[in-house]
């Protein structure tokens, strides 16, 4: 796919639910990232995880982003239809040594760490200690993991949060790439998708920047280019923790969508736009601010 200005920019939900305010922070910080630059904005549907996906959700989210003047430039993907794909990389990894496959329950995991006095929990997740990565001794497979243990430290830019550097092998071990329900993992999904789409600047929450090392090793195993990452100020619940529909976001409101589209701008921390009524003259003023915002946050570093 070719892109204006050599920029290809994605928002991707995950249809658990209607977007919500906080959700459209992220949507719009892409989408005005994308303009800034000359460039294309692209939609997928992250519904691998088939579990958690909520029938009919996919296009309310497509509804609230137009309903704020957020329009693909192209047709809008869905993880659920891309397995092959994500098969194809597996096996790469596999071929290359760098995916083995692993018999490990939770429970396995936790026990291993006790047994060697390493219970540090890593964000709710136990750091996995290798048990499998010489071999299943016996047991039947369950899930395929990625070889991380010596791989060296991951050095990277972000737009706004500074260097960045972490030793995956050491802070998150061998990680998953298809787990023991036969799902696909998000790290190797969202790898695989961004390649195949031509993604160029990855925009998305600052939750999501714990992610970045472990995508960025995949990239070099699989031979894929790396973009440029950008993560952008979460919207914070009244308990100053994110605002999620775990900790009871409602689904974002549309019929005021400027209101709407303020609301999150002023997370982005975007002047305000005092005077102006319709979406299209908001996303222009904001699209003009942008750049001035990103620079002030290391743009292009």
């Amino acid at each position: 796919m070719s892109a204006r200005g050599g920029y290809i920019g994605r928002f991707a939900p995950s249809p658990t639910g209607p977007l919500h305010a906080g959700s459209l922070v992220a949507a719009l910080a892409s989408w005005l990232d994308a303009r800034a630059h000359g460039g294309q904005w692209l939609v997928r549907i992250e519904d691998v995880d088939t579990p958690r996906c909520v029938p009919g959700a996919d296009p309310i989210i497509l509804e609230q982003l137009a309903a704020c003047g957020l329009h693909p430039d192209g047709p809008v993907v869905y993880q659920s239809q891309r397995g092959q794909l994500y098969q194809a990389a597996l096996d790469t990894l596999i071929a290359k040594g760098l995916a083995y496959p692993c018999a490990c329950t939770r429970q396995d995991i936790a026990l291993a760490l006790a047994a060697s006095g390493q219970t540090r929990q890593r964000h709710g997740e136990l750091v996995y200690p290798g048990t499998c990565r010489h071999g299943l001794k016996g047991r039947p497979a369950r899930a395929w993991r990625f070889l991380a243990d010596s791989s060296p430290p991951i050095h990277w830019t972000d737009r706004r949060l500074g260097d960045q550097v972490q030793n995956v092998g050491h802070e998150v071990g061998d990680f998953i790439l298809k787990r023991a329900d036969g799902l696909w993992a998000y790290q190797l999904a969202v790898v695989v998708d961004d390649a195949a789409q031509g993604i160029t600047h990855v925009v998305r929450g600052e939750d999501l920047a714990d992610n970045t090392a472990r995508q960025i090793l995949l990239q070099g195993a699989l031979g894929h280019a790396r973009p440029q990452y950008l993560h952008t100020p979460l919207l914070l619940a009244a308990d100053g923790e994110k605002l999620s529909k775990q900790n009871g976001a409602r689904p974002l409101d549309v019929s005021h969508p400027v209101a709407t589209l303020d609301l999150a701008g002023k997370t982005l921390g975007l002047p305000g736009s005092p005077g102006i009524t319709t979406v299209s003259d908001w996303l222009t003023h904001a699209t003009q601010q942008w750049p001035r915002l990103t620079a002030k946050t290391g743009e292009e570093k």
